[in-house]
């Protein structure tokens, strides 16, 4: 398989525009001048690039959802909010490879015909923010990015926004609020963001993942990209690693991998000789998974959903033998609880709920009808609030019991 997304991740100053530029950097826009923007986004769909922000929607898809000859001209905005725990991909490519975003980006605004695009990023991340700026600036001063691309007659400015450390903001219409000006809170759909976005304005909604895999997809062609991975889940997938394995790091996988290849021969295994006790294959806040499961799990969007979970952001935290499942879900539970904005009743207080029956069971000060609460909580949770992040909790919340009861049982017992 080519290395799609990772191809200069180990290149020498890879994130200055001169040893990009000697690597075929930027060589799809001269590509898609030449190409009418509809053919752009067909290239697109034909590729089967999917959203890799979590949700894996088509993104050639959701580019078509864009009225066409509206008064309002359509705006870019690339969520690089990369905040669910154990997700740490688009980092990896903000560093080390930030003009293949921006290369992603020029493609995608031109297809959608937006003349503005505007980087939304995790406000911890300084480290990258500065690379990215660094990036942008030098884009600019060679006339990749302003008012006359290569003399091509295309506009596209580029703004980085930094968030102030807001999880929900990573949600679309979140997101959206927050450069606005306004308290991150998500909105209710419809009006979806294709259709009345960011200051009322048609706008899409891309993750940082997905931009970087539109050059590869322009410069080989949809069916050379479509050629990897599996029948509904095409391409490459970058997937972050932490926990209990030998060889943590960010890892670029074809879409069908067997989830227990992955581990082995790209993790480097179960550290410290240790057996495997349980995976969260994409972010914390899909359900987790026991061995037993992992075993016949193939990494991709079909195969993680037949087995109960999602292979959502990619980021994927292992556990040892040793690991306590009442702790690892009172983490997640402070971390959801926090992150909550409090628009919808439902999540401000169903976390709350969780967090103190979870703390009052660590305490030693558990209830028999406890865990009984707990998914009755988060039956309550789910699907009834205005963005997904009750659902965050509520899948853990129903996995780890449902899977791990004993020891939540164990626990209550003393």
């Amino acid at each position: 398989m080519d290395q799609i997304l990772t191809h200069n991740f180990k290149v020498m100053n890879a994130a200055r525009l001169n040893a990009y530029l000697g690597r075929d950097g930027y060589r799809s826009i001269q590509k898609i001048f030449g190409m009418q923007p509809e053919a752009v986004i067909n290239e697109v769909k034909a590729s089967g690039l999917r959203g890799r922000g979590g949700a894996g929607f088509p993104t050639g898809t959701k580019w078509g959802f864009v009225p066409k000859n509206l008064p309002l001209q359509p705006v870019l905005c690339i969520n690089a909010d990369e905040s669910e725990p154990g997700t740490f991909k688009d980092r990896a490519i903000m560093e080390r490879d930030p003009h293949l975003l921006i290369e992603g980006i020029i493609i995608a605004a031109y297809a959608i015909g937006a003349h503005e695009a505007f980087i939304y990023i995790r406000g911890e991340y300084f480290r990258p923010y500065l690379i990215l700026q660094a990036a942008v600036a030098e884009a600019y001063e060679t006339g990749f990015l302003g008012n006359n691309i290569l003399n091509r007659g295309f506009k596209l400015d580029v703004t980085i926004h930094r968030g102030g450390g807001a999880y929900i903001c990573g949600e679309e219409t979140g997101l959206i609020t927050s450069i606005e000006g306004f308290r991150g809170y998500p909105r209710l759909k419809p009006p979806f963001p294709a259709v009345k976005g960011l200051y009322g304005r048609p706008t899409v909604v891309n993750n940082v993942e997905t931009l970087a895999a539109l050059p590869y997809i322009i410069n080989e062609g949809a069916a050379k990209y479509a050629s990897v991975g599996t029948e509904k889940s095409k391409g490459s997938k970058l997937m972050s690693v932490a926990g209990h394995v030998n060889k943590p790091g960010v890892y670029e996988i074809p879409l069908g991998m067997p989830l227990i290849t992955f581990l082995n021969e790209y993790a480097g295994g179960v550290w410290k000789n240790r057996k495997l006790k349980a995976v969260i294959p994409g972010g914390s806040s899909v359900p987790v998974m026991t061995a037993v499961e992992a075993r016949d799990t193939l990494l991709d969007y079909e195969s993680t959903a037949q087995h109960g979970t999602m292979l959502g952001s990619g980021g994927m935290i292992v556990m040892d033998e040793t690991a306590d499942m009442v702790m690892a879900l009172k983490v997640l539970s402070d971390f959801y609880h926090h992150e909550s904005c409090g628009q919808c009743t439902p999540c401000r207080e169903g976390t709350g709920w969780i967090n103190k029956i979870l703390k009052r069971i660590i305490d030693g000060q558990g209830q028999k009808d406890d865990l009984e609460m707990l998914l009755k909580i988060a039956d309550n949770m789910v699907g009834r609030t205005i963005c997904v992040l009750a659902d965050a909790l509520a899948m853990p919340v129903k996995s780890f019991i449902t899977k791990f009861r004993k020891e939540f049982e164990d626990r209550i017992k003393g």
